[in-house]
């Protein structure tokens, strides 16, 4: 248990040093990030106005896709330029302010990620397994309600991890610096590095955390299992590759983002944990957001249509 000495600080300095150690070079690093940075928001933009000019598209699982573009765009902004600030920089400093401020949004995309793809997942439980009902019960205003909710509860869980950190003091070094070995401000390296008590911080991870990692987790398996159910019951064989390719792209990406979260956070422990830390902040803040559009596009020949139809459309006016 660290101790607080008599300079220790609500508020200092963050040095963001996760990259400081990289066998790649500081250049190589940002232009890989600037080139995944830029083709996340082309792709996610790309595929906004897709869903938004084309009527073809205005059904409720592309009413929650276009969400889920905004959301990791937002995902990627929070994360991705500052760093690209700091590979360039000597000191990639962050005030305590900026760092809790990158905290919450980091959070409150994350977490209403995670809410918005379990709802796809119910979105698609009622469209096979209700489909007559399909545009009754799945409409705009319901979607609409469902979005509101997700970022609710995502910023409502996300305050109450900030409120647990004001508390906390941190020690820096001899200019007042806190070293952080990460590239953004993060839960696990911020309470690593405090010299406060953080069982209350601990608590609430496992027990708030957990249940609202669980919750949306348990929906996508139970939707999937019922649909797996229903898929089995439909007479043709046509029917059946049909009704599994409307939930291709979506199992895609659920398989992406809990495959990663698996991969990392249930492995046995190790010293390495640091570094697993890294692994899975770049794969939420840069692969799976970069990911996500290039996904739906080439498995879905709705949006491949649209795209096609928007490029032609270009080439007619020009």
């Amino acid at each position: 248990i660290m101790v607080c000495a008599p300079n220790a600080s609500h508020s200092p300095v963050f040095l963001l040093l996760g990259f400081s150690r990289a066998r790649v070079s500081p250049a190589l690093l940002f232009f890989l990030f600037l080139a995944i940075y830029l083709v996340t928001v082309i792709g996610n933009v790309t595929l906004v106005l897709l869903i938004s000019r084309d009527s073809r598209l205005h059904s409720p699982m592309y009413y929650l896709l276009r969400g889920l573009s905004v959301i990791d765009m937002g995902l990627s902004t929070v994360t991705l330029p500052q760093l690209l600030a700091h590979l360039v920089s000597n000191y990639p400093a962050i005030s305590a302010a900026r760092c809790l401020a990158q905290f919450f949004f980091f959070y409150a995309f994350g977490v209403t990620d995670t809410l918005v793809i379990s709802v796809m997942a119910l979105d698609r439980y009622v469209a096979i397994c209700n489909p007559l009902h399909y545009h009754s019960v799945m409409n705009r205003q319901l979607c609409a309600c469902l979005l509101t909710l997700s970022w609710v509860v995502s910023v409502v869980h996300t305050m109450l991890h900030v409120g647990l950190l004001l508390p906390l003091y941190w020690v820096g070094d001899a200019e007042g610096n806190v070293k952080l070995p990460h590239f953004f401000c993060d839960h696990r390296p911020l309470l690593r590095a405090s010299c406060s008590d953080i069982h209350s911080n601990e608590l609430a991870i496992f027990l708030e955390g957990g249940f609202l990692m669980l919750g949306p987790c348990a929906l996508i398996v139970l939707s999937y299992a019922r649909i797996g159910a229903t898929i089995l019951r439909l007479p043709s064989a046509a029917g059946r590759h049909r009704a599994v390719s409307t939930c291709g792209s979506h199992l895609t990406m659920v398989g992406f983002l809990y495959g990663t979260i698996v991969w990392v956070y249930f492995q046995p422990p190790s010293q390495n944990s640091q570094e697993q830390d890294m692994v899975a902040a770049v794969m939420y803040t840069a692969i799976t957001p970069l990911a996500n559009p290039f996904v739906y596009s080439l498995r879905n020949k709705d949006v491949k249509s649209a795209l096609h139809r928007l490029l032609g459309r270009g080439r007619a006016d020009s």
